[in-house]
C-alpha cells in the first residue's frame, strides 16, 4: 500500500475516533453540533456516524427540541456496548460489579468466600465470577475484562501483590485468577482502585488525597491527575501514620496507627456493634455514648487531614465504606477542627465525599479496562 493510501486509512481511523470522543463527552449531541463543533465537513461526520452506528457503538434515539427548523436527531453511545466486570476482595467475602462504559455501576453484588491464598479459594471466586456472568446473560465478547482490586500492595506491573498483611495475601499472583477466567484480567491495590473513582467522577481534580474508610483504612495521592505510585508503590498508605505511639496495636506491627483509630473495624471495636447499626442509633436514637465514640473517630480523622493538608495543598475526598454515612454537620465538624489554629486552612469546597460505599474499590478496578476502550476507538 502507498504512503498515500496508509495516510488515507489513518485520517479516517483518527476522524472516525475523533467524532466517537466528542459524543462520548457530550452524552448526547447532534449531527449539526459534531460538525461546528470538531470543524469537520458534513459528509465526513455522516459517513463516520453511518460507521459507527453499524458497528453497533452509537445510536440515534430521541429528537432535540425544535429552533424553528426541522428538529436534531440526538445521537449518543450504546453505554453498554461492552461491560466491565470489578471484584473487590475482603478478608469474609468479595464484592462484585458490572459496569456500562459510563462508568455506571448497573448490578452489584456481595458474595461470602473466606480468603485464603489457596488453589481451591481462587477456583471458588472464580467459578462465582463465571456463574454471575451466565446468571446477568452476559455474552462473552461483551466483557471488556475482569479487574480485581484487592487488600495489599501490588508490584509496578501488577502482576503480584508485595504487601499484604492484612489478608496474609503477600505474593498473590493474577496469575492465581486469570487462569481460571477466559477474559484480561487486572489486579490492583484497592486504595488505588477506589482513588481511580473518585478521579473519574472529579475529572476537574489536578491533586487530591483519598481517605478510603474501608473495613481496613486505606488512602491514595492523586498529583497532575494521576495517582502517585511512588518507587516502592507506597505512596498513599496514609492508614500506617502514627497518631498515637502509646495507641492500639496495628497489623503492621507498629502503635498508634490512623487504622487503628479510622477503619471501620476500628468504630466497630470502640463501639461495640457493626456499623449498619451504629448509625441509625447515632443518628435517630442520638445516644451520647456513640456521640462521644463518632465524636472520637472524627477527632483522629481531622487530625491526619490538618497535618496531611501541610504536605499536599489538596482538596479531601472521603471515600469507601463510610462515605455515605456521612453528613454536613460531620464535614462541618472536620473543618471546625482541620482549621483550628491551622496556618492553611480548608474550605467547604475541598472536602468530598464518595457516594459508592463498599463498592468503591470493585467500581474502581473494573473503570480500568472501560478507560482502555473508550480511549482505543
Amino acid at each position: 500500500m502507498s504512503e498515500k493510501g496508509l495516510t488515507t486509512i489513518n485520517l479516517k481511523k483518527i476522524n472516525c475516533s475523533k467524532v466517537y470522543q466528542y459524543i462520548y463527552k457530550t452524552h448526547q449531541t447532534s449531527k449539526m453540533q459534531i460538525v461546528q463543533d470538531l470543524q469537520m465537513g458534513l459528509s465526513t461526520v455522516s459517513q463516520n456516524l453511518n460507521l459507527l452506528e453499524k458497528e453497533g457503538l452509537i445510536d440515534r434515539n430521541g429528537y432535540f427540541d425544535s429552533t424553528g427548523g426541522r428538529k436534531a436527531q440526538a445521537i449518543q453511545i450504546v453505554s453498554d456496548f461492552r461491560i466491565s466486570i470489578g471484584i473487590g476482595i475482603l478478608k469474609n467475602m468479595f464484592h462484585i460489579t458490572a459496569i456500562d462504559l459510563y462508568g455506571n455501576a448497573f448490578y452489584t453484588e456481595t458474595i461470602a468466600l473466606p480468603y485464603s491464598n489457596t488453589e481451591e479459594y481462587y477456583r471458588q471466586l472464580t467459578d462465582k465470577v463465571r456463574k454471575f456472568i451466565a446468571e446477568n446473560h452476559y455474552p462473552n465478547e461483551k466483557i471488556l475484562g475482569i479487574s480485581i482490586a484487592t487488600q495489599g500492595i501490588t508490584s509496578p506491573d501488577n502482576s503480584t501483590v508485595i504487601y499484604g498483611n492484612i489478608m496474609n495475601n503477600t505474593g498473590m499472583k493474577l496469575e492465581d485468577f486469570s487462569r481460571h477466567l477466559p477474559y484480561p484480567c487486572h489486579l490492583e491495590h484497592d486504595s488505588k482502585s477506589a482513588a481511580f473513582l473518585e478521579l473519574w467522577n472529579h475529572p476537574e481534580l489536578d491533586s487530591a488525597v483519598v481517605f478510603l474508610l474501608n473495613r481496613n483504612l486505606g488512602g491514595a495521592i492523586i498529583t497532575n491527575h494521576q495517582i502517585h505510585q511512588g518507587s516502592s508503590m507506597h505512596s498513599g498508605t496514609l492508614e500506617h501514620m502514627c497518631v498515637n505511639p502509646d495507641g492500639p496495636l496495628c497489623y503492621c506491627g507498629n502503635h498508634g496507627c490512623l487504622e487503628t483509630y479510622c477503619s471501620a473495624n476500628a468504630l466497630e471495636q470502640s463501639a461495640g456493634m457493626p456499623v449498619k447499626e451504629f448509625f441509625p442509633l447515632l443518628r435517630e436514637k442520638k445516644s451520647p455514648r456513640l456521640a462521644e465514640h463518632w465524636e472520637d473517630y472524627l477527632n483522629h480523622l481531622a487530625f491526619a487531614m490538618k497535618n496531611l493538608n501541610l504536605i499536599i495543598d489538596a482538596p479531601i475526598i472521603i471515600s469507601g465504606y463510610l462515605a455515605p454515612y456521612f453528613t454536613e454537620e460531620d464535614i462541618n465538624y472536620l473543618l471546625e477542627h482541620i482549621n483550628t489554629d491551622a496556618p492553611f486552612t480548608l474550605d467547604r469546597s475541598q472536602i468530598l465525599v464518595g457516594t459508592h460505599g463498599q463498592y468503591t474499590p470493585a467500581i474502581g478496578a473494573a473503570l480500568y479496562y472501560v478507560e482502555k476502550f473508550t480511549q482505543s476507538v
